[in-house]
């Protein structure tokens, strides 16, 4: 093995290791702050985005970074918590909507908050500024690279919200 191929293999590890910590750091500000799981933000996060904070259940499967099955079981959490609503349109009882409460909006609210926070804390502020323009070239390659030619981390070409913008 070489001295590049060691390195590379250290900095794969190093990314693994810090992303899994990272996730775990914000999951639990996030339970502990709002009750949320980092897969509910994420839903809450999606019926935020879309037009008048419903969308169909098919499609925020699409969306999310949990499994098809997962997801029914983070909307049926949001739900019992009363963060959001299933809705069957009068027009097709085949579809099933998923709505965000008024408690849902507010929930999500201090969530954002928690999360930017956790993203500066754990993540951005961590990098130095001469570091910014290569890692921003590197990661926007390896995105580019994975989402365009469909592989396990297409996770749907646009880019996506980290946070909520119309508050």
């Amino acid at each position: 093995m070489t001295t590049d191929e060691r390195r590379r293999g250290s900095v794969w590890r190093d990314l693994v290791v810090s992303h899994s910590v990272i996730l775990g750091k914000m999951e639990a500000d996030l339970r502990t702050t709002t009750g949320l799981t980092l897969g509910q933000y994420d839903v809450l996060l999606r019926l935020h985005e879309a037009p008048g904070n419903t969308i169909r259940m098919g499609d925020l499967a699409e969306l999310v970074l949990v499994t098809t099955s997962g997801v029914t079981r983070v909307v049926d959490r949001l739900v019992e918590a009363g963060l959001a609503e299933r809705v069957r349109p009068e027009n097709d009882r085949r579809v099933v909507t998923v709505s965000m409460t008024p408690a849902g909006k507010k929930t999500l609210r201090k969530a954002s908050a928690i999360h930017t926070r956790g993203i500066a804390e754990y993540f951005s502020d961590l990098i130095e500024t001469e570091e910014l323009p290569v890692l921003e070239r590197f990661f926007s390659r390896l995105a580019a690279h994975h989402t365009n030619q469909g592989g396990a981390c297409d996770a749907h070409v646009e880019q996506l919200s980290i946070t909520p913008t119309n508050r």
